[in-house]
């Protein structure tokens, strides 16, 4: 598993952490639907609406200093009745949930960490955890990929409890709750879970591993996709996802967007809708601005309204 894939990985699971599919293969598609303008906010229109909605590209977790709203942002959102994340953000304030979600992140059959490396590789887990103050024996039973999350020092404790990172799902919350929007899913935390749960666990192990011996290169790569998010250039994050499997884009990003379709719809239909997800899925031929021309819609990159 590449560098950018572990990204696309790590924001799906952040995704799910802060707040606590159908594999049909899409027809050929004309590449000019796909968006070239450099936009995190579009506009998206149709004859049969009675309002615009808009969609917002996402970085799930952000240094602070880096945080900013484009222009137009904040009127969007003043514009739109309500608000849908990638999951409903309101399940997840459920204790109940978090509680099943910890459940869904136990391993099966008994499995630990150990029975998926070696003792060299233990050996060395167990000190970079012992190193962020995390003792790894709570976590023997839990599967790599969550812990792939808590070895990076930007999920740190210290570092989220600083308020060092932030979150844009967690900001516009926060607007929605003032505002008193109504909010919504576009998928369950059950098929978001689902997602990396399709990747086998020793594949998961090694993908820990070699999050811990390349931490310096990982944090380059990720300096990278900020510097990208921040000039709001939607093809060179698509450049980033260029060297992947079309298996490992299907599982993290395609199947997903395709599936997003129907409930977007749906939400349009009865009022408008501010939609906030991962930048990554606006992203290329089989990204959600272009599936939703194809359906029709007329989508807009806005520099401020």
């Amino acid at each position: 598993m590449t560098k950018s894939v572990k990204i696309a990985f790590f924001g799906i699971l952040s995704m799910v952490l802060v707040a606590c599919g159908s594999t049909k293969k899409q027809g050929l598609v004309s590449k000019n639907l796909a968006p070239t303008e450099k936009a995190l906010l579009w506009k998206i229109e149709k004859k049969e609406l009675a309002s615009p909605s808009y969609l917002y590209g996402t970085i799930h977790i952000i240094p602070k200093d880096d945080f900013f709203y484009p222009d137009g942002t904040l009127n969007a959102i003043e514009q739109t009745k309500r608000m849908v994340f990638e999951i409903d953000m309101n399940v997840m304030s459920d204790m109940s949930q978090q509680m099943a979600l910890m459940q869904k992140a136990i391993m099966k059959d008994n499995k630990t960490l150990s029975d998926l490396v070696t003792t060299e590789e233990y050996s060395m887990i167990k000190a970079h955890f012992d190193k962020m103050g995390l003792p790894l024996a709570l976590f023997e039973r839990m599967k790599p990929a969550f812990l792939t999350i808590f070895a990076s020092e930007d999920m740190s404790p210290n570092v989220l409890q600083s308020g060092e990172m932030k979150s844009y799902e967690m900001e516009f919350v926060e607007i929605a709750k003032t505002r008193k929007m109504e909010m919504g899913g576009l998928e369950t935390v059950d098929y978001q879970l689902s997602v990396f749960d399709s990747i086998p666990y020793s594949d998961q192990a090694q993908m820990l591993v070699e999050s811990i011996k390349n931490s310096d290169s990982g944090n380059d790569e990720l300096a990278k996709m900020i510097a990208i998010y921040k000039d709001q250039d939607l093809k060179g994050m698509g450049a980033m996802f260029s060297d992947e499997s079309l298996g490992d884009m299907d599982i993290l990003l395609n199947n997903r967007n395709r599936n997003w379709i129907a409930p977007m719809k749906e939400y349009m239909g009865t009022q408008p809708t501010f939609f906030a997800v991962g930048a990554g899925h606006l992203v290329g031929v089989q990204g959600v601005i272009s599936l939703l021309r194809q359906e029709g819609y007329t989508v807009t990159p806005v520099s401020g309204i």
